[in-house]
């Protein structure tokens, strides 16, 4: 009786969690019809392969005897066993991203490279689509959905992308290693990756790669608890196999003739350890992710590919992976014959790198040469051994060996479905932030607003709002379906469209009459500009921060002249300065779409007529247009140095469009600290240490009076289990029920020297109903949320009176008082 009552439990968890979800969505539901048909031409031209299931390894007559197909034995003595059948020659050719195979032992070729960034991608030569399986949910970039601040919705879409993933394999369109997600920090505004990343901060970069890593690779039961095995962490089954990169200090890809092959990134190790590295550290001691990738550069002189203490000592060493380290596609042959490094040859890349801790080439250096490098004795065959051996175990812990039933159902009728749809429009919705709103313009009102005229270069997007790692259109795949601006808008009221640009570069003015004259006669005006991946995406960096061509003269025009009110929609990744809109009179309202996915121009829609009430942050600063102009890209350090001012909001005390974390709201949010007022955090030393000698000294700025006797101490030497918990009501006092994205920021002790100004340590998103309140509790971990990284990269804990401060605006702040015993 006992046991049926928790599975009737479970299931009802489990069904209130979907309702949860579709509730997120249901506002989308009543506008398919809107949906263009842009993402179904051409599949009459597509093949239409087979659907076919595959069959697991150890399924084949070849393998079945063998003892790497016992299940009675761990994953690791398995792999062990495989490996050993193998000849050198055989080995080899598993060390390259198409994994060759071994016929005689029923070990089929594999392709490892998939990618699943915000779905599941043509990109990468793991994953094909044809007229049985032609498309997959495409969600909002990832800039996008970080800029909800809602970890359980980027944990619902990583579970969404891991099942089509997972059915896609099914039907032999697949891998289930998918190289996602990129976590580097956007460092800089001109990089032309933003959009694939969670912006600038790293404890928010890293809390969304290890969420969505989770989202991506857990195996959940009914009750949504993470299935887990009592062999250890490296035997946890997963759903698929996620990869944080591109590991590290990488954020220039080609900017003034510089290449992200060649670019030697020289970077102090304060800054490596406080933001390069914490976000993969995050990935990987968090998230449990299965991959990490290194990437093209070089971090001071050393190809990351090939720096034992970046790979075994760091990754493996302190944060234990349990998996394995990928190279970024060619970077191995990058080392050779970019960077010239060591002057090596082939096969003396190929030991550095093993040597290093380099597992899998994304390439085919390591196949063709590393056989040759173990002949000249460059490198031992044990180094190959061990790297077969954590490629083999992840895919045991996938079901590639033994089959996976829980999954075993999915097919073709669980991609693109209904939920995933309305999800991927709901995840555009939170993104969505609004930076300006004059004199209550939006929402705008269906039944007043009888015409809208849609200008701008795009107005009619559909390609452009999936942003890269999507849909390649040069390859087979589209997403499930597109709904443009325009169509989107269409569906609340009567649309008059005018492009008032040829694309995005607006080469001239020659149709900026037209889009005139439409504005002239409507009611209200959405222009909706930016850029695209011809301006911003991998390989291609920006050098201003302007819109395009004649866009701001199309755009000062039409406000100029437009009958009604004006809004101006921004499609971006990186900021732009749009200065010249938000101090336009004319321009009422002001919102950033980023490039939101499949379902944008439902989500615009939804939010400039007040279906939905928008409550996304900026998770970047936007700086002027001059800031790039004093200093270059190739600049790593992130405070202020000589001449350069400082990066992200961290370190930059500069003017700035918007800020990070800026966001508003139709309605008003009072935040009241219900507990403590204050609050003392006594941090406990670790055995065997005492507080007088665990003191470590803390570098205060010239004027400071006096310091505390005991400035601060390691981190290393903490217990660091006590934890700083608060709670803070949330009040909606306007009219207008809506979402409040919460951000909590630590601030160090008043005058330390080099320290950030403020840092995120937590963020809860709440929905309040008008006239209602909620209440949130936040437990910050003394170390991770007080912790400051000093000038000798040591992580220290400063003792003394800290400030908390949640929200950005208008929001509380109280004191924490730090000391040790």
């Amino acid at each position: 009786m006992a046991q049926s009552s928790i599975i009737i439990l479970c299931i009802s968890v489990a069904a209130a969690f979907t309702v949860f979800l579709l509730l997120l969505s249901a506002t989308d539901h009543h506008r398919s019809h809107t949906t263009t048909n842009v993402a179904r031409r051409g599949l009459e031209n597509l093949p239409h392969a087979p659907a076919k299931r595959f069959s697991h390894v150890c399924g084949s007559d070849k393998a079945a005897g063998l003892a790497f197909c016992d299940r009675s034995l761990p994953y690791d003595v398995r792999a062990e066993d495989l490996v050993a059948r193998m000849t050198l020659e055989e080995k080899t050719q598993q060390l390259g991203d198409n994994a060759r195979g071994v016929t005689r032992l029923g070990l089929p070729p594999y392709e490892w490279w998939s990618e699943a960034l915000h779905g599941v991608s043509n990109v990468g030569p793991g994953v094909f689509f044809d007229g049985v399986v032609p498309s997959a949910t495409s969600f909002p970039t990832v800039i996008v959905t970080a800029a909800s601040f809602n970890a359980t919705l980027w944990k619902a879409i990583g579970q969404a992308v891991s099942t089509e993933a997972r059915a896609m394999y099914n039907l032999g369109r697949a891998g289930l290693t998918f190289w996602s997600p990129t976590m580097n920090v956007a460092r800089d505004p001109r990089w032309g990756r933003t959009m694939e990343t969670p912006g600038e901060d790293p404890f928010v970069i890293g809390t969304y790669a290890a969420t969505y890593v989770r989202g991506l690779q857990d195996v959940v039961d009914e009750c949504g608890e993470v299935e887990k095995s009592g062999k250890g962490s490296d035997s946890r089954p997963l759903k698929v196999a996620a990869c944080c990169k591109h590991y590290a200090a990488y954020d220039m890809d080609h900017w003034h003739g510089k290449s992200r092959y060649r670019f030697d990134a020289r970077v102090r190790e304060q800054d490596m350890v406080e933001t390069f590295v914490r976000p993969f550290e995050m990935c990987v001691k968090d998230g449990d992710v299965s991959s990490v990738m290194c990437s093209y550069n070089r971090v001071n002189g050393i190809p990351t590919c090939a720096d034992p203490k970046l790979l075994n000592e760091t990754i493996r060493g302190r944060w234990k992976l349990n998996g394995y380290i990928v190279s970024d596609c060619d970077a191995v042959k990058n080392i050779v014959e970019h960077h010239k490094y060591l002057n090596d040859t082939p096969e003396d890349a190929m030991a550095q790198t093993l040597k290093a801790g380099l597992n899998l080439d994304c390439g085919n250096y390591f196949p063709k040469y590393v056989g040759q490098a173990v002949h000249q004795g460059k490198v031992g065959a044990n180094l190959i051994d061990a790297s077969l051996k954590s490629l083999y175990v992840v895919l045991m812990r996938l079901g590639y060996f033994d089959g996976s039933p829980e999954y075993s159902h999915l097919g073709k009728q669980h991609i693109c479905t209904p939920d995933n749809t309305q999800l991927a429009a709901e995840a555009a919705r939170q993104g969505i932030v609004l930076l300006r709103n004059d004199q209550h313009t939006l929402p705008l009102a269906a039944g007043k607003t009888k015409t809208l005229a849609v200008v701008g270069p795009h107005a009619n997007a559909t390609l452009a709002m999936i942003g890269n790692y999507a849909f390649d259109p040069n390859r087979p795949g589209f997403p499930c379906r597109y709904v443009s601006p325009v169509s989107g808008l269409s569906s609340y009221t009567k649309v008059r469209y005018s492009p008032g640009c040829a694309g995005v570069r607006c080469p001239d003015k020659t149709m900026i009459a037209h889009a005139r004259k439409t504005a002239r006669a409507t009611d209200a005006t959405v222009i909706v500009a930016g850029i695209d991946v011809s301006v911003e995406t991998e390989g291609l960096d920006r050098n201003d921060l302007l819109l395009p061509g004649y866009q701001t003269e199309l755009i000062s025009q039409i406000a100029r002249v437009s009958k009604g009110p004006v809004i101006l929609v921004i499609m971006c990744a990186g900021g732009v300065d749009v200065s010249f809109a938000k101090n336009d009179p004319n321009i009422k309202a002001i919102l950033w779409a980023g490039y939101p996915g499949e379902g944008g121009g439902t989500a615009i829609a939804d939010v400039i007529f007040g279906r939905y009430n928008p409550g996304g942050r900026l998770p970047l600063t936007w700086y002027p247009a001059n800031y790039v102009e004093k200093l270059p890209m190739t600049s790593m350090p992130l405070r202020p140095t000589g001449r350069f001012p400082g990066r992200t909001y961290k370190f930059y005390d500069g003017p700035s469009v918007y800020p990070f974390g800026f966001g508003l709201s139709y309605t008003s949010f009072l935040y009241n600290l219900t507990k403590p007022k204050n609050s003392i955090i006594d941090m406990k030393m670790k055995k065997n240490r005492v507080a007088a000698a665990g003191c470590h000294d803390v570098t205060y700025a010239a004027g400071r009076s006096q310091k505390p006797r005991c400035p601060g101490t390691l981190v290393k030497n903490l217990e660091c289990k006590e934890k700083l918990k608060f709670e803070v009501t949330v009040k909606n006092v306007g009219d207008t029920d809506g979402s409040e994205a919460v951000l909590v920021y630590s601030r160090p002790p008043e005058g330390i020297a080099g320290a950030h100004s403020k840092q995120v340590i937590g963020f809860r998103r709440v929905f309040v109903r008008a006239g209602g309140s909620k209440k949130v509790k936040f437990a910050v971990n003394g170390c991770d949320g007080l912790g400051i990284v000093d000038e000798a990269a040591y992580k220290v804990l400063p003792s003394g009176t800290h400030t908390i401060v949640v929200g950005d605006s208008g929001g509380v702040t109280f004191p924490a008082q730090v000391a040790f015993h």
